[in-house]
C-alpha cells in the first residue's frame, strides 16, 4: 500500500543543524513511493497546483518563481512535496514561513523533513494536513482545502502572537534583541537574564499599574488632565438615565454619553440632543462600564495618537460609516453590500476595519433609531443613512499632526503616567492647534492597539514596533548578557563549570546549566543532569542572571536545538561520539560535524569561537564563525595555531610549564601549570585541553588575564570530579 508515514515529529525550538529559527522536524517513511516520483503519477501535479495555486511563489532550489512547480512536473519525491505543502498551508493560515528542507537518510524511503514554524501546534497541524492533502492528490480523491485553511487559520488566531505583539518582537529581532514567549498569550520577554524587558501587547514592564488604573477611570483621567492644562470636554459622572438628561442640560447640547472604563469605542454615543437619545445612550453605556459619563460633544473627527516614551510616533483619523438607500434593500442588506464587502473589513485583527454586525453592536441600532429607522427598514433611493459615528479610526495622519497637538497628547500621557498610550483626540483638523477649533483630548488608553498604525485603511504603515523596541532598549543595547555555549565530544561539563567560576570572580551572578546540574551563583539548585534545552532556557528567563554558561551535547541539539539564538562565545572541543547518535541516522563524523557546527554558527559578530586546534574537523569550523576565532591546544606547533598566529589571531597553548595566551607573534603567560590544581593533582584524570579551552573562553569574554589566572588557581579538582553542590572552587583571597 502506498502511504506516507510520520515516524517521528519534533519541534526544535532554537538553532539546529537545519537553521537559526525554530522548525518542525519530521522523519518520514514514504515506503513504496520511493519508486514513484511526482512525474509518474497521472494528474497529481495538476491537482496539487489547482488546490494550492500559491505554490507558484515557491522558488525551491531552482531559485526563481515557479521553481517548485517545475520540480513537481519534472519529478520529485513525496517527502519534498510534503515540505512545500506544509509551508504553504502555514502561509495561507496567516503564519508566514519560507524555510524548508528534505534530506534522505541512509535507510531507503526514509527522509528527514524540516520546515520553519512559529508555533509548534500550528506546525504539527499543518504537517498532518499536508500529508492528507498530498495523499488525496495522489489518489485522485476530494480534499476540502478552504475548510482546512479555515481550521488552521483559527489555530493561528488562537495560538500565535497577535499582530501588535508580533510587530514589537519582529522589530526587536531586527535590532538583534532576542525574544522568549513566556505564556501561550502575548507575554513576551525581550533580552536575556538581568537585561531583559517584558511586553504584553502594547504594555511593558515600565507601564505602571497605577497609571493603567487611572486611565481606565475616564472621569479621574479627565480631572487630572484638566488640572494640568490639557483641553478636555466638560462633563460629569451620572447615576441614572434621568441624571444623564439633567447633566446634558447643564453642560449644553449636544453631548456624548460613554462608559467610564470601557474601551475600543464600546458603549459610546455621540452628538445626542434629545432626552430619548440621551436616556437610551445611558442604558447602552451602563451595560459596558461601572459608571457612565456625560460630557460636552466636541465637533470633529476622532483621532488616535500613539505616544511612546513621551513622543508621538503615529496618528490615525476616524471616519463615519454610512450607506445610501436604493429604495429596495433593507438597512441590514445595505450594510452587507456597501460596507462589509470592503476588503479592508474583517472579523480578525488582521483587518484595519471591523465588519459591522448588527447583532453585536447595539450602538448601530441606537444610531438608526435616532433616524427613525430599524435594520429592516428600506431607505428611499438616494437617502444617506448614518451607521457608525466611531470605530473606524484607521486612516493614517501621522505627518499632519500639529506640534501643539503632539505636545498636548504627550503631556496627557505623562500626566496619567503611561509610557505607551493611545490618546484619543477629537478635532476637525489635526494639523491645527486644538485651541483654534475647540478640540479636546477625550481619552487616554493603556495597552493601545497597534494595527491601525501598522495596516491603516489608507496611508502608509508606521514602524510603531520599532518605536517601542527603541523605547525599551538604548541605541546600542541588545538585552543580551555574556553567554557561553560549550559543546563537543570531551570535557564539556568541566569547561562549562570552570568558565562559570572564572566569571563569578568578576562579581557577576552566573547561571550554569551542565551535566553536573543547574547552578545559580555558587548554589546548585538542581542536581540532575541539566545540559538540556529546558535548563538553558530557565537561566535565560531568570532576572537575576548576569551571565550564563550552557553545555550542549550533540543529542541535545538534535532533539531540541539550542536554548539561545546567539552567544558571545562558542566552545567546540571535538567531533566524535557517532556511536551514541545512530538513532538519528548519523553514522559518520562529517554528520556529527554538521550538528556541532551549530554552536559556531550562532556566535555573534562581536563574539568568538574557541576551537580545539588538534581536531581537523573542529578547525574546519573556523570559517563558519561571524566573530573572532581563538584556537587552543597543548602543542604550540599545531598547524592550525601556527597559521592562525601568522594571521595575527589569538591562541592558548602550553609552553615550558606555562599556559600561554598568544596574539600573533606576541605571547603572555596566563598561569604556571604547577599553580593550577586541575593540572598538578595526581588524583585527576582531567585532560589539560579542557583547562586550556576554559582559559581561552575567559579571554574571549574579554576578562583580564589576571582574573583568568586566579580562576584557574582557585578551582579545585575535587569539586570538578564530585560535583560538589556547595561551590565551583575555593574562594579566591585576592584578585
Amino acid at each position: 500500500m502506498k502511504d506516507i508515514r510520520l515516524l517521528r515529529v519534533a519541534y526544535l525550538d532554537g538553532p539546529s543543524l537545519w537553521t537559526y529559527r525554530p522548525v518542525i522536524e519530521a522523519w518520514v517513511d514514504i515506503g513504496e513511493l520511493e519508486d514513484c516520483p511526482s512525474n509518474t503519477m497521472p494528474g497529481f501535479a495538476q491537482r496539487l497546483e489547482a488546490w494550492l495555486p500559491s505554490l507558484i511563489e515557491h522558488r525551491c532550489g531552482i531559485g526563481e518563481r515557479g521553481g517548485f512547480l517545475q520540480r513537481l512536473r519534472e519529478g520529485t519525491w513525496p517527502a519534498h512535496i510534503l515540505e512545500h505543502v506544509a509551508i504553504e498551508l502555514q502561509n495561507l493560515a496567516g503564519s508566514q514561513a519560507g524555510f524548508g528542507k528534505a534530506r534522505q537518510t541512509p535507510v531507503r524511503g526514509i527522509y528527514k523533513v524540516a520546515f520553519r514554524s512559529r508555533n509548534e501546534q500550528v506546525g504539527r497541524a499543518c504537517l498532518e494536513a499536508a500529508r492528507e492533502l498530498v495523499l488525496a492528490a495522489m489518489e485522485d480523491r476530494p480534499y476540502d482545502v478552504p475548510a482546512t485553511v479555515a481550521r488552521l487559520r483559527a489555530m493561528v488566531d488562537a495560538l500565535c502572537l497577535g499582530p501588535s505583539t508580533a510587530c514589537i518582537v519582529d522589530a526587536a529581532g531586527e535590532r538583534g534583541i532576542p525574544a522568549i514567549r513566556l505564556t501561550d498569550g502575548n507575554l513576551v520577554q525581550l533580552g536575556h537574564g538581568a537585561r531583559q524587558r517584558r511586553i504584553w501587547t502594547a504594555e511593558t514592564d515600565r507601564t505602571s499599574a497605577i497609571a493603567e488604573s487611572v486611565s481606565s477611570d475616564k472621569d479621574l483621567t479627565k480631572s487630572l488632565l484638566q488640572s494640568c492644562g490639557v483641553p478636555v470636554p466638560e462633563g460629569r459622572v451620572v447615576t441614572s438615565a434621568e441624571d444623564a438628561w439633567e447633566a446634558a442640560q447643564d453642560i449644553g447640547l449636544p453631548v456624548v454619553v460613554k462608559p467610564s472604563d470601557a474601551n475600543h469605542g464600546r458603549g459610546v454615543s455621540i452628538e445626542l440632543s434629545s432626552r430619548d437619545d440621551v436616556e437610551a445612550a445611558y442604558h447602552l453605556a451602563d451595560q459596558e462600564g461601572s459608571e457612565v459619563i456625560v460630557e460636552r460633544f466636541v465637533r470633529g473627527n476622532e483621532h488616535r495618537l500613539l505616544v511612546v516614551g513621551g513622543r508621538v510616533v503615529a496618528a490615525a483619523r476616524g471616519e463615519t460609516a454610512s450607506v445610501v438607500g436604493d429604495g429596495r434593500s433593507t438597512v441590514a442588506e445595505l450594510i452587507d453590500s456597501q460596507l462589509n464587502t470592503d476588503p479592508r473589513r474583517g472579523l480578525t485583527e488582521d483587518f484595519p476595519l471591523n465588519k459591522i454586525l448588527l447583532s453585536e453592536d447595539p450602538a448601530v441600532g441606537l444610531e438608526l433609531a435616532r433616524q427613525q429607522l430599524a435594520p429592516q427598514s428600506v431607505p428611499a433611493e438616494g437617502r444617506r443613512v448614518l451607521i457608525q459615528r466611531n470605530g473606524n479610526v484607521a486612516f493614517d495622519e501621522t505627518d499632519e499632526v500639529h506640534p501643539d497637538v503632539a505636545a498636548a497628547v504627550s503631556l496627557a500621557a505623562r500626566v496619567v503616567g503611561l509610557d505607551i498610550a493611545g490618546v484619543d483626540v477629537v478635532a476637525e483638523d489635526i494639523s491645527r492647534p486644538l485651541a483654534e477649533q475647540q478640540g479636546a483630548v477625550v481619552e487616554v488608553n493603556a495597552g493601545p492597539g497597534l494595527l491601525m498604525h501598522l495596516k491603516p485603511a489608507n496611508g502608509r504603515g508606521r514602524p510603531v514596533g520599532r518605536a517601542i523596541a527603541d523605547h525599551l532598549f538604548g541605541e546600542h543595547e541588545t538585552g543580551r548578557i555574556p553567554l557561553v555555549g560549550v559543546t563537543g565530544s570531551a570535557g564539556t561539563s568541566l569547561i562549562a563549570r570552570l568558565v562559570a567560576w572564572i566569571q563569578q570572580l568578576q562579581g557577576r551572578r552566573v547561571g550554569l546549566a551542565c551535566t553536573d546540574g543547574l547552578f545559580l551563583g555558587k548554589r546548585r539548585v538542581d542536581g540532575a543532569a541539566c545540559a538540556t534545552w529546558h535548563a538553558g532556557r530557565l537561566l535565560l528567563m531568570n532576572r537575576t542572571v548576569e551571565a550564563a554558561v550552557i553545555e550542549n551535547g550533540a543529542e541535545q541539539i538534535l532533539r531540541h536545538g539550542l536554548a539561545y539564538d546567539r552567544c558571545q562565545v562558542g566552545v567546540v572541543t571535538g567531533v566524535g561520539g557517532v556511536e551514541g547518535l545512530r538513532e538519528f541516522y548519523i553514522d559518520e563524523p562529517r554528520q556529527v560535524y554538521n550538528v556541532l557546527r551549530t554552536q559556531v554558527d550562532v556566535v555573534l559578530p562581536d563574539g568568538a569561537a574557541v576551537l580545539n586546534a588538534a581536531d581537523p574537523l573542529v578547525v574546519e569550523m573556523a570559517s563558519l564563525c561571524d566573530g573572532e576565532v581563538l584556537f587552543y591546544g597543548i602543542d604550540p606547533q599545531l598547524p592550525a595555531i601556527v597559521e592562525h598566529r601568522q594571521q595575527g589571531g589569538r591562541a592558548v597553548f602550553m609552553r615550558d610549564g606555562l599556559l600561554v595566551l598568544a596574539t600573533g607573534s606576541g605571547e603572555q603567560p596566563l598561569a604556571a601549570s604547577a599553580e593550577v590544581p586541575l593540572l598538578r593533582s595526581a588524583q585527576t584524570t582531567i585532560e589539560p585541553e579542557s583547562v586550556l579551552a576554559a582559559a581561552a573562553a575567559g579571554c574571549a569574554l574579554g576578562l583580564p588575564p589576571e582574573l583568568v589566572r586566579i580562576g584557574l588557581q582557585t578551582f579545585e579538582p575535587r569539586q570538578a570530579l564530585a560535583g560538589d553542590p556547595g561551590a565551583y572552587g575555593r574562594q579566591a583571597q585576592t584578585l
